[in-house]
């Protein structure tokens, strides 16, 4: 375990250069994990991923990968080498190869020594897996349609660049935008392998925009490719099924599929016998959709209806692995502001807690032992790292490895807290408090409101990062109100296509709550959130003057114009209707329409290249206020999406609201960050 550096809180460059561990792989012999680590490029503006060796025996992590365009995507091979996905040039690359700026797959021999190119798609790799028993793998790579052969997609490229073309014509009634992405002119095809032979089968010549977003895996023969595959059933009526291709033949058939219902994150037991996929019912106007795990034979054969293997179980899975005997499957969900690891039994279909701490797990990777199960940690109070879980004693602690990453010292302490509000519900959050919070020294209260709005506040997160507030003296109340996930069905069922109504009075009562502690100065209170977050920020400011200041990010303004203009209209049409067909739902959620009603200072963030919650509400929101006459600032960044990601832009996000409430909270005078 590394040891702990001194509090980097308080200076945002040092919080910047802190490496992130972001993903884990094990080894075929179970002695080692490749752990995925992203790190602050030299020149401080992004982060450079690498894969460092992480020995489960107790070793000292060490680098593996090193080039200065990093590297991702790890996945073995049987033997144990390493493959993964780099921009990196290619050594025998010619002079402007049209692939040489995009990501290759990439081999890093078992006994060490130089990496080699294994194969570089003209559109580059965007994903990979790999199978247990065969050197084969599957990747992902964006090609044109009608191009049948590398270099027929090559030139396609080519003549586009020389015309000087960036236009997509959309006609197929489905996403044209994803988060930050615009969808085409190529799409996603799915590609089988053998590691260390050049090149690449294609498994799917005419997929449409199936392949977006999805996830994949190969049986550990290598004879099939399991994908999920976005399916079109009218226009802008989307639903996800998982195919299964043969991957001699190219020959596909469907495993799960179902009306309203998409199925997700395929994986396949080591046996090769079965397919386990996340199972979610759509929402409908009448009520919020079930999720739960489905499993269905791979082998050859009849279709074969697909079982639940969790039917009692209150809690949505999130993450899927299996057991080495192919017996159990481990599996993730939130649950009362954690994220622990449960099992299931294929026969006994027992759920099981096989974690009970303060924390939240990911990136599940079984031992072929059966003996343990690793997994990154991440907690409120602790960033991602890796650990081993003892599958043969049950909740004990875990083993944490030698991370890649420092342990960090926090500059201040957590504590839970709860209320029961008017329908009987008990509403929980944490609360982050400086050190030296007293009822001598109080401190200002931040009440920080997660996105989603199916999240919870149960693990460390780099983007919203509340420690950072409190170095600077604030308690930041996370709380998880109505439509947060963790508390079962009928909890989330309380804010379902009411958003203005349980989710507001659950944040007021807990705030209530906080606010009447000793450690709190009640005086001197702010709200803000981002996403879901952000709405609830928005309307907020239009239904209490109890705070002092307000910070919206990516927030929703106008229901119905969100409606008309977000990268994903179905996720309302499902659960609010259209506003044509409910228009009331819109009505009575819409934080627009209480714009007058605003008089507290707000800070509006957003940017340019979010698209899922378009930068017209913010637009809009700062045009309504500021014609008002409302104290609003918005601060705008046209290279950015839903979230800010370059390390220059995210410590200008932070100055920016260190600044608005340091003015409107602390009473300082106003402090423009200097590059603004």
């Amino acid at each position: 375990m590394s040891q702990p550096v001194a509090s980097p809180f308080g200076e945002f460059s040092d919080y910047a250069a802190i490496p992130r561990v972001t993903a884990l792989r094990l080894s075929p012999d179970g002695l080692w994990l490749a752990a995925t680590v992203a790190s602050l490029a030299p020149d401080g503006k992004k982060y450079v991923s690498s894969i460092w060796r992480v020995d489960v025996a107790g070793a000292p992590a060490s680098r593996l990968t090193r080039s200065a365009q990093g590297e991702g995507e790890a996945a073995f091979l049987p033997d144990g080498s390493l493959l993964f996905v780099s921009l990196r040039q290619d050594p025998a690359a010619k002079p402007g190869d049209e692939a040489a700026d995009k990501a290759g797959l990439w081999s890093l021999p078992v006994g060490g020594g130089e990496a080699f190119l294994v194969t570089a798609p003209p559109g580059g790799v965007s994903g990979l897996a790999t199978a247990r028993e065969s050197r084969s793998f599957l990747i992902t790579a964006p090609a044109f349609d009608g191009t049948t052969q590398a270099g027929q997609d090559a030139a396609r490229r080519k003549a586009r660049a020389d015309a000087g073309v960036t236009a997509i014509l959309h006609d197929h009634g489905g996403l044209v935008r994803f988060w930050d992405d615009d969808l085409g002119p190529d799409c996603l095809r799915l590609f089988a392998g053998t590691g260390g032979e050049e090149g690449a089968k294609d498994l799917t010549p005419e997929p449409g925009r199936a392949l977006d977003d999805q996830a994949f895996a190969l049986s550990p023969d290598g004879r099939f490719a399991v994908t999920g595959w976005q399916r079109l059933d009218g226009p802008g009526v989307m639903r996800n099924e998982v195919v299964a291709f043969e991957v001699a033949t190219g020959e596909s058939r469907t495993l799960l599929s179902a009306p309203g219902h998409d199925f997700m994150a395929p994986v396949i037991s080591p046996d090769g016998r079965y397919v386990a996929a996340v199972r979610f019912e759509h929402d409908t106007v009448a009520r919020g959709g079930d999720v739960t795990l489905s499993i269905v034979p791979l082998a050859d054969g009849q279709a074969t209806a697909p079982r639940d293997l969790l039917p009692d179980f209150d809690r949505r899975p999130v993450e899927v692995a299996w057991s080495a005997d192919s017996a159990t499957v481990y599996f993730t969900a939130d649950d009362n502001g954690r994220r622990p690891v449960f099992s299931v039994g294929l026969e006994s279909a027992q759920v099981r807690a096989l974690t009970t701490d303060d924390a939240t797990y990911s990136n599940l990777c079984a031992a072929p032992d059966g003996q343990s199960l690793y997994a990154l940690r991440a907690a409120i109070t602790e960033p991602h790292a890796p650990v081993r879980i003892d599958l043969t004693t049950p909740q004990a602690d875990q083993v944490r490895l030698a991370s890649p990453a420092p342990s960090l010292e926090l500059p201040g302490r957590v504590t839970e807290v709860t209320t029961v509000v008017a329908d009987g519900s008990t509403v929980r959050g944490w609360l982050a408090l400086p050190h030296g919070a007293s009822a001598a020294h109080q401190a200002p209260l931040l009440l920080w409101v997660h996105g989603g709005p199916y999240s919870s506040w149960n693990e460390w997160s780099w983007r919203w990062n509340p420690w950072l507030m409190v170095a600077r003296g604030y308690a930041v109340l996370l709380p998880d109100p109505a439509l947060s996930t963790g508390y079962g069905r009928d909890f989330m069922a309380r804010g379902y296509a009411s958003w203005g109504g349980n989710p507001f009075t659950d944040l007021m009562m807990i705030t209530d709550v906080v606010t009447a502690m000793p450690e709190i100065d009640a005086s001197r209170t702010a709200v803000m959130g981002g996403s879901f977050g952000g709405y609830m920020a928005n309307w907020i400011a239009g239904h209490t003057s109890r705070f002092s200041a307000i910070v919206s990010h990516a927030g929703v303004w106008a229901l119905d114009q969100a409606f008309g203009t977000t990268d994903g209209p179905f996720y309302w049409r499902r659960q609010f209707g259209t506003p044509e067909t409910e228009p009331q739902r819109y009505l009575d959620n819409s934080p627009h329409l209480h714009a007058d009603s605003i008089t507290t200072p707000v800070l509006i963030i957003h940017g340019d290249k979010d698209y899922r919650v378009p930068i017209g509400e913010a637009l809009r929101m700062y045009s309504d206020l500021a014609t008002r006459g409302k104290q609003v600032k918005f601060l705008c960044f046209p290279q950015e999406n839903h979230w800010i990601l370059k390390p220059g832009d995210a410590a200008v996000w932070y100055q920016t609201v260190f600044a608005f409430l340091a003015e409107h909270v602390l009473g300082e005078d106003w402090e423009r960050p200097a590059l603004l």
